[in-house]
């Protein structure tokens, strides 16, 4: 279980090991402050130091440190340094050790969801300068864009990070109580991979629960935190066409110089049909297209333990969560469901890319989570610490820590293979996987994003709870966000 998952407050960490994954949701909401250990023997001078997450290295350090050294970087002292558990403490250590000009570590394990904080400040090296050619075609040509992009200059497009494992949602859903409401394998098959639309989508789920024990349709995080507007709101927005700055080329900026496009029509639409979920019946701020009932009322306070557990414990017919919660769900937690009960598709869909306004858009869209590996500009050790980047690199790398751990690969290519598909339980579900990590959606990271990421998860929180019509809290997060934009 590497790093915790960058999209929320206190989640379960994105990639579960069913040996590890009790023992790690031990300390599930503590922030692990470990910066100063190292594992294995003291740190010596010649030492290439990786910044890492410290459950992984308790759970398989010795295994990352042999993988390494089988596929590159043999011969070459590799010693692994557990950081912080919470994703922003480890960001705050690694910026004040950056701003310090400290030479370890030499490598920094750094979330997708501010890389590109430290990529503005030149506070990591451009591996663009540092790699060979061939090392950046490979990058360029075999990972996930989507997710490569995030690690990227946006104004140059030099690298600054290799991907490491991607994370990103799916719909996950109970194959159990699909049957009772006469859906099959060849359902189950077809869903795996054909994105529904919402309304399809709300449809088969309305039918689920009256003919299941579910509760209700849906579990999904919706509470005012960083989850809802980095992911769970992204999601539901960029399949309906929205964008927060303009489509997905204004990601990253520049900050001021983009346009703010909240108050729009398909913004305000899939504010309604989210709204439409958790009312009791059709009002002024519903979608008659779309049934009520859908989701609990309770995911306006809820993350992603909460939906795992619902969704476990019979109540929910589906949830909306990250791979780390079929691996617990499926092999790890106390009632256990089966790889025949428990299914997963894409997240649906409002338009298609072609209908969608904002370019890059549409379609069925996961927010994207992730880690890259940085290397450090005051290193002693670059030459080395390139060696080990290299071999981070490698198929075998990456397949064997999605066997060892969970982590999932970061070319879709190893999606097809063999190995991956043997990974249990996560094997069964690679097909779903890949569709969502060729559909991922990045969150708009930039230095002003903490900011503007709080007062969106305020206003949709809002819209979806019934405390605000989601035309106000359209109106009133655009004159926000332009504030914000204007003042930085």
């Amino acid at each position: 279980m590497g790093e915790r998952h960058s999209h929320g407050k206190g989640g379960i960490d994105s990639s579960v090991s069913r040996r590890t994954f009790v023992k790690a949701a031990g300390a599930s909401g503590t922030a692990v402050g470990l910066a100063g250990c190292i594992y294995g023997d003291s740190s010596s001078e010649d030492a290439v130091v990786w910044g890492i997450g410290p459950n992984v290295v308790e759970a398989v350090g010795d295994d990352i440190v042999n993988l390494l050294s089988e596929n590159g970087a043999d011969g070459v002292n590799i010693e692994l340094q557990p950081g912080d558990e919470d994703t922003g403490a480890r960001r705050d250590t690694y910026t004040n050790l950056l701003q310090a000009g400290e030479t370890k570590p030499d490598l920094l394990l750094m979330d997708n969801g501010w890389v590109n904080v430290f990529i503005q400040r030149g506070h990591i090296a451009n591996l663009s300068n540092e790699l060979d050619e061939a090392d950046l075609s490979t990058v360029q040509d075999e990972y996930f864009e989507s997710f490569t992009a995030t690690a990227r200059d946006p104004g140059s497009g030099d690298l600054f990070g290799v991907p490491i494992f991607p994370d990103y949602p799916t719909m996950q859903y109970r194959k159990d109580y699909a049957r009772a409401a006469g859906y099959g394998e060849s359902d189950f098959e077809t869903w795996a991979t054909e994105p529904m639309t919402w309304q399809e989508w709300a449809e088969i789920t309305q039918e689920i629960v009256a003919a299941s024990d579910a509760s209700y349709g849906l579990a999904t995080q919706w509470d005012t935190y960083e989850g809802t507007s980095c992911c769970t709101w992204n999601e539901v927005m960029s399949s309906f066409g929205g964008a927060y700055f303009g489509g997905r080329d204004n990601l990253f900026g520049p900050v001021g110089d983009r346009p703010v496009t909240i108050d729009e029509p398909e913004f305000i639409e899939g504010l309604k049909m989210m709204r439409t979920f958790v009312a009791e019946e059709h009002g002024e701020h519903t979608l008659e297209e779309y049934p009520t009932g859908i989701a609990t009322p309770d995911i306006t306070s809820w993350a992603e333990e909460d939906a795992r557990k619902a969704i476990l414990d019979g109540k929910a017919a589906m949830q909306r969560n990250w791979p780390y919660a079929i691996s617990v769900n499926v092999d790890s937690a106390d009632n256990a469901l089966s790889v025949e009960d428990y299914g997963a598709m894409p997240i649906p869909y409002g338009v298609t890319k072609d209908e969608a306004n904002q370019p890059g858009t549409g379609g069925s869209t996961s927010a994207l989570g992730g880690w890259h590996v940085t290397l450090n500009p005051n290193s002693q050790n670059k030459a080395d610490a390139l060696e080990v980047i290299r071999a981070a690199m490698t198929d075998e790398f990456n397949l064997g820590m999605f066997e060892l751990y969970g982590w999932v690969p970061p070319k879709p290519a190893l999606f097809e293979t063999e190995k991956a598909a043997q990974v249990e339980p996560m094997g069964n579900y690679m097909k779903t996987l890949r569709v969502a990590g060729e559909n991922a959606m990045p969150r708009p990271v930039t230095t002003v994003w903490p900011n503007e990421s709080t007062l969106i998860a305020e206003e949709v929180n809002g819209a979806v709870a019934g405390d605000k019509s989601p035309d106000a809290a359209a109106a009133d997060l655009q004159t926000g966000l332009e504030d914000i934009e204007e003042q930085a």
